[in-house]
């Protein structure tokens, strides 16, 4: 398989030098280049579009926000990691609003950044056990509000998810359905920001409480 391509923007030099470190340790991985400010990092990811991006939020000359934006407009087969120090609500809603599809805060184990790289290139929302709390508590009330069921998600959508819960994998609903991987992963993420979610796991349990996957 091809490898998985990375672009870093962080302006934090040692940060830099640690996440380059760790993804040469990856055979499956491959690290496009690097940018320590926002006017870098969106002329690197135009240069390269990568299938992920990790960026801080804190940059020298404005916010990671505006690269999320950017690749969320521009760039649809980029991933987006969020690697930071800012783990209150606002930042965390803004990234993910922005497009981000994980979020990691910078104490997480150096270790474990391959694997949630992987799992972000694979459909899953690697997100620190902390923010995800936090998201939760968030969206415990809006869970019982009554929403339009058969309207929230397409029927594509809804068959995507329907397959998910049956235990079939992304890449096997997409050659059972005949699309492309990227197609698929399109209709994952949409279903994913309908339902207010960011795991499979999540999904299927939202989908199945409002009656839009019946096993």
């Amino acid at each position: 398989m091809r490898p998985i391509s990375v672009v870093i923007v962080e302006d934090d030099e040692r940060v830099r030098c640690a996440f380059s470190a760790i993804l040469q340790t990856a055979e499956d991985m491959r690290l496009l280049g690097m940018a320590a400010d926002v006017g870098e990092g969106l002329a690197l990811l135009d240069a390269t579009r990568p299938d992920v991006l990790l960026v801080d939020l804190g940059l020298p000359s404005g916010s990671g926000i505006q690269l999320i934006r950017h690749a969320q407009a521009h760039l649809p087969d980029t991933d987006v990691m969020v690697v930071t120090v800012f783990g209150d609500e606002p930042h965390v809603m803004a990234s993910l609003e922005a497009g981000a599809t994980g979020y990691l805060l910078k104490d997480t184990h150096a270790g474990d950044l391959i694997e949630q790289i992987r799992s972000l290139r694979a459909g899953g929302s690697p997100i620190s056990p902390v923010i995800a709390r936090q998201l939760l508590l968030r969206l415990a009330p809006q869970g019982s509000q009554p929403l339009a069921d058969e309207a929230l998600l397409s029927p594509q959508e809804r068959q995507v998810l329907t397959y998910s819960a049956k235990g079939f994998s992304f890449d096997e609903i997409a050659s059972m359905l005949g699309l492309s991987r990227h197609t698929m992963m399109t209709y994952v993420k949409r279903s994913y920001r309908k339902l207010q979610v960011h795991s499979k796991t999540e999904a299927i349990y939202e989908a199945r409480k409002l009656g839009l996957v019946r096993d």
